[in-house]
C-alpha cells in the first residue's frame, strides 16, 4: 500500500508540474506571453521609430545612423543600461507601430503639441515625455514662386505637400481648404521632390528640416516662404510604460549638466534646445 501511495504521489506531483508550466508559457488566448509585451516592465533594448530627418535622426555615409535626436537616446539609453535600436517606420503608422510593441518609443523630433490630421490631440494617444526642442513648421516653395507666398491665407486652393500622419499635414488641410489638396507622403524629406518636380506648389514641414535642404544640393531652387505657428517635441511612449519616467530623469540630468547642449550645437540647433515639463 505504502509503494502505491508512492507512486500516485510522484504521478500527481508530475501532473501538477506541467499544468503550472504550461499556463507560465500561454496566456488567456493560448499564445505565448512573449509575443505581448509587458508594459509595466521596462526592458534591456530601447526601439525608436524614426524617419530620414536631418538633423534629428539620418544615415551617414557609412549607412550608419547619426543625428541629435539618435546621439540623444542612445545617451539615454547609456545611462539606463539598454541597448539602443532604431526602426524606420512610415510617419503615419508611428501610434500602431507603438501600441503593437515594434517600437518602444516615438523619437523622431515627434510634435507634441499637435493634433493628428483628424482632430485627435497626440497627447491622449500615447505618453509624453518633457519637451526638449522648440520648432516650427514652415512653407518651403520654389525659388520663382516666394513672392505668390507671404501668408497662410496664399494657400487656399493650392496642392500642397505634406509628411502623411504630420502636424504639417493637419496645418496643410487647414489652410488649403475645400478647392485644394494635401498630398500625404511616407517621409518630409520626400517633400523636397514633391516641390521641385512641381507636382505640389509647396509643402509644409519642420523649419529644423528645411533650414538644413533648403537652399542646397538638389535643392538649390527651394526656399523657405514663411513659417507657421511654434511647436515642441517630445518623445512618445505607449500609455502605461514606466520607461516615459525613467527618460524624463535622464533628460533632466544631461540637460542640467550640459550635455544636451554641447549635443545641440554639434548639429547647430543650440537656439531651439528647451526642456518643458
Amino acid at each position: 500500500m505504502k509503494r502505491f501511495m508512492s507512486l500516485f504521489l510522484v504521478i500527481a506531483v508530475l501532473l501538477s508540474g506541467m499544468f503550472i508550466l504550461s499556463s507560465c508559457n500561454n496566456n488567456d488566448t493560448g499564445n505565448p506571453q512573449e509575443n505581448s509585451p509587458d508594459d509595466n516592465k521596462i526592458t534591456d533594448k530601447l526601439i525608436c521609430g524614426v524617419t530620414i530627418y536631418e538633423p534629428m535622426n539620418y544615415k551617414d555615409s557609412a549607412g550608419n545612423w547619426t543625428g541629435f535626436d539618435t546621439e540623444f537616446a542612445i545617451l539615454v539609453g547609456d545611462r539606463l543600461g539598454m541597448e539602443v535600436e532604431f526602426q524606420l517606420i512610415e510617419w503615419g503608422s508611428k501610434f500602431a507601430e507603438l501600441n503593437s510593441g515594434a517600437i518602444t518609443a516615438i523619437w523622431n523630433g515627434f510634435t507634441a503639441t499637435a493634433n493628428e490630421p483628424d482632430g485627435t490631440p497626440r497627447v491622449t494617444l500615447c505618453d509624453m515625455s518633457y519637451s526638449y526642442m522648440q520648432n516650427t513648421q514652415c512653407l518651403i516653395v520654389r525659388s520663382s514662386a516666394t513672392s505668390q507666398f507671404t501668408s497662410i491665407d496664399d494657400l487656399s486652393g493650392k496642392t500642397i505637400a505634406a509628411e502623411s500622419g504630420s502636424a504639417g499635414e493637419s496645418e496643410a488641410a487647414n489652410y488649403v481648404g475645400a478647392s485644394g489638396t494635401v498630398i500625404g507622403v511616407s517621409a518630409q524629406i520626400n517633400c523636397f521632390m514633391e516641390v521641385k518636380s512641381g507636382a505640389s506648389d509647396g509643402a509644409i514641414i519642420d523649419v529644423i528640416l528645411a533650414n538644413q535642404l533648403a537652399g542646397t544640393g538638389d535643392y538649390i531652387d527651394i526656399q523657405i516662404a514663411f513659417e507657421l505657428e511654434a511647436e515642441e517635441y517630445a518623445i512618445g511612449f505607449k500609455t502605461g510604460n514606466p520607461l516615459c519616467d525613467a527618460v524624463n530623469a535622464v533628460m533632466q540630468e544631461l540637460y542640467d549638466d550640459g550635455t544636451l547642449y554641447q549635443l545641440a550645437q554639434k548639429y547647430n540647433i543650440e537656439d531651439r534646445l528647451y526642456l518643458g515639463k
